[in-house]
């Protein structure tokens, strides 16, 4: 199979996290192992195709720091919110799976969105339609429609905040023509 020539500015990413995560299952920063492990990454990166992620080259810090704030205390009320059903409620809870459509069709944003509802307890991802960018999610105590619609929206606003944070300038223009101004939404 033929592939795109990948360049070495779109792959270098890809092989400094791979060094990192050698060195980090060695538990060996040396310069040695780091080199050793760049050979490791480099022949990794040639004969096995990993699609290139491709990076904004955008950063904001200052959305990046309430985002993170916000989620720990979501994944705490998450936390607290499914024991108690688990205690009190126990298999009376009905759950379901909702698809969610996101925004943009970048790997990186809906890997990233994926892993964020993923990680607040209550919420999971179970598929992920790349063609469409739609993200099946099962959510904990879904009873009706309103709770769907709920979930959908949390998901929808994680995305927004995700791309303000590292999104693209396209992403940003099309969260601004759909009425997503660029404070709305800062801390959610």
């Amino acid at each position: 199979m033929s592939r795109k020539r990948i360049s070495f500015r779109t792959e270098l990413p890809l092989l400094v996290w791979l060094v990192v995560v050698w060195g980090a299952l060695w538990r060996d920063f040396s310069p040695g192992n780091l080199v050793f492990g760049a050979l490791i990454a480099v022949v990794v990166a040639r004969v096995f195709y990993l699609p290139p992620v491709e990076l904004s080259g955008r950063f904001n810090v200052l959305r990046a720091i309430p985002f993170a704030v916000v989620f720990l205390g979501k994944v705490v009320a998450a936390s607290f919110q499914v024991m108690y059903l688990a205690v009190f409620r126990g298999p009376l809870v009905t759950n379901a799976v909702v698809a969610v459509p996101l925004r943009s069709h970048s790997d990186l944003m809906v890997t990233a969105t994926g892993h964020v509802i993923s990680l607040i307890p209550g919420s999971l991802v179970v598929e992920v339609d790349r063609s469409t960018s739609t993200l099946y999610i099962h959510g904990l105590n879904v009873r009706n429609d309103v709770d769907t619609a709920k979930l959908r929206k949390e998901v929808q606003d994680t995305e927004a905040s995700l791309i303000r944070i590292m999104g693209t300038q396209a992403e940003m223009d099309a969260l601004q023509a759909e009425g997503w101004p660029a404070t709305r939404g800062a801390r959610s």
